[in-house]
């Protein structure tokens, strides 16, 4: 009889801890704050940064022209609550253009930062 329980025991299948269960937990951030919006301004929409975005995983936007990677980084996070593995900026320059061949303009130049965006994690930049 006490082997007959022990071959019952080990043929039961062993259950797994929850934790174990559990995948990586997901990381919070703080809430986004008013600072926040003022360095990271709008996405840059091209066929370009679409490409990257759907490919690689990477996000393009606007950012204020005093902002540094870390100052990116940290606002990024916080307002789309997803890890950041890297930033990269460009500073767009201006350039003159003639409206019409009469009419000289110009296109503001701007500072643009490429964000990639942590294996695995996903942002919808248009939810609405």
């Amino acid at each position: 009889m006490a082997d007959e329980k022990k071959e019952a025991v080990q043929a039961a299948p062993k259950k797994e801890s929850k934790k174990a269960e559990k995948e990586a937990p997901k990381k919070t951030f703080k809430a986004a704050n008013a600072h926040d919006y003022k360095v990271v301004l709008t996405p840059v929409i091209t066929e370009k940064s679409m490409a990257l975005l759907q490919n690689d995983n990477k996000v393009t936007v606007k950012v204020a022209a005093n902002a540094n990677k870390v100052a990116i980084k940290e606002s990024f996070q916080r307002l789309y609550q997803v890890s950041v593995d890297d930033v990269k900026i460009v500073n767009v320059r201006a350039k003159s253009t003639s409206r019409g061949g009469r009419y000289q303009g110009s296109i503001s130049g701007y500072k643009k930062a490429v964000i990639t965006i942590h294996e695995g994690e996903a942002i919808d930049l248009f939810k609405e």
